[in-house]
């Protein structure tokens, strides 16, 4: 064999090699493959109490892990409280890299049941009067807690409403000129009865803005159901739960891990923005999305990627994640019913785009 037909075989399969290496996912890093891990474990901990949910057990956690809330649009009995108290309980605080001085307050779960009655000092807490010390401290309310279930949120008046707003969009409350921080793990999952409309006050649109999320959760499957009523003994068994149970420092390393390491390339960003120009140009659509949404989809599609093996966000995380986003931020004209097939039109000509730079 001749030297010039070594050389331009060895080449050929140099660039052989170099093609499979760029078309190969990129492999994720032992710090990834960590918080993976624990990613998984938190999932776990969740299915084991609330069966035939995994989707949504997926899209809490991913709003978890990506800082943001979530609001269920349900029915009563369908597994709304087991699975907060799930994820709340799965979630422990110790000493070792807990050193935040405000976690005093802070408990795993907590629940608020939205009424007509409530008043804002009912969510946040409010200053009460030590009349042995003589003066005045705070007593912290139930959203001090890692994971607040704020169950029928529709059915209480705007005022209340807003108090919530500061707490789910900078993890503070102020009461009487004082500030007070939340816990940075702090998640809001809130519920409202699509089917009982007497008596609740419709979400005002910056209230909707705050949830990464809207999920519409049907009934479960026939064998899922089954299963409920066939293990709802061994579900309460706590041992076996303490067992997956994840560490809060753990929960907020791998919100880090993954914000460094999952990578959005400048395709991915140019996609979401142009996504969202055509939704507000459609003459379908009344009102498009917020840029915020765009921002808070960011970490979301990090987490999605990483659940599915990736160190690269991709074009089908945004597939999925997309109609999650939008769902409950754009408002269609009178007379237009079909919101995924606006998505899809607006949608084709950016992803189309988005492949093509990939191929590059």
């Amino acid at each position: 064999m001749t030297l010039e037909a070594t050389s331009e075989e060895s080449r050929v399969e140099d660039d052989a090699n170099q093609a499979e290496s760029s078309a190969a996912p990129a492999a994720q890093s032992v710090a990834l493959q960590h918080a993976l891990s624990i990613l998984r474990r938190l999932s776990e901990a969740v299915k084991r109490q609330v069966l035939g949910r995994d989707d949504v057990i997926e899209l809490v956690i991913i709003a978890l892990v990506a800082d943001g809330h979530v609001l269920l649009e349900d029915f009563p009995g369908s597994g709304k409280t087991t699975l907060a108290k799930a994820l709340g309980e799965a979630i422990v605080t110790t000493n070792e890299g807990d050193d935040d001085g405000s976690l005093g307050a802070i408990v795993p779960f907590r629940r608020i049941q939205f009424t007509p009655d409530l008043l804002p000092s009912d969510v946040t807490g409010g200053s009460v009067f030590d009349a042995n010390a003589n003066h005045f401290h705070f007593r912290h309310g139930p959203i001090f807690a890692h994971v607040v279930l704020a169950d029928e949120i529709n059915r209480t008046s705007p005022k209340v409403q807003s108090a919530m707003l500061e707490a789910m969009g900078e993890k503070q409350v102020t009461v009487d000129n004082a500030t007070y921080h939340l816990d940075k793990l702090f998640f809001v999952i809130a519920t409202q009865n699509p089917l009982d409309l007497v008596g609740t006050y419709p979400l005002p649109t910056p209230q909707l803005d705050r949830f990464l999320f809207k999920i519409t959760m049907q009934h479960i499957e026939r064998d899922a159901e089954l299963d409920v009523l066939d293990s709802y003994k061994s579900r309460r068994d706590p041992v076996a739960a303490d067992k997956l149970q994840v560490a809060r420092a753990e929960v907020l390393k791998a919100r880090e891990t993954i914000d460094q390491e999952v990578v959005i390339s400048t395709a991915i960003k140019t996609a979401l923005v142009d996504i969202s120009r055509n939704l507000r140009s459609d003459e379908r659509v009344l009102q498009g999305n917020s840029t915020r949404s765009m921002v808070l989809m960011l970490p979301a599609l990090q987490v999605l990627a990483t659940l599915r093996g990736r160190s690269f966000v991709s074009a089908e995380d945004i597939e999925t994640l997309l109609p999650r986003v939008l769902g409950h931020r754009v408002e269609l004209a009178p007379g237009v019913a079909d919101l995924s097939r606006v998505l899809k039109d607006c949608m084709r000509e950016p992803m189309e785009q988005l492949a093509r730079a990939t191929l590059r």
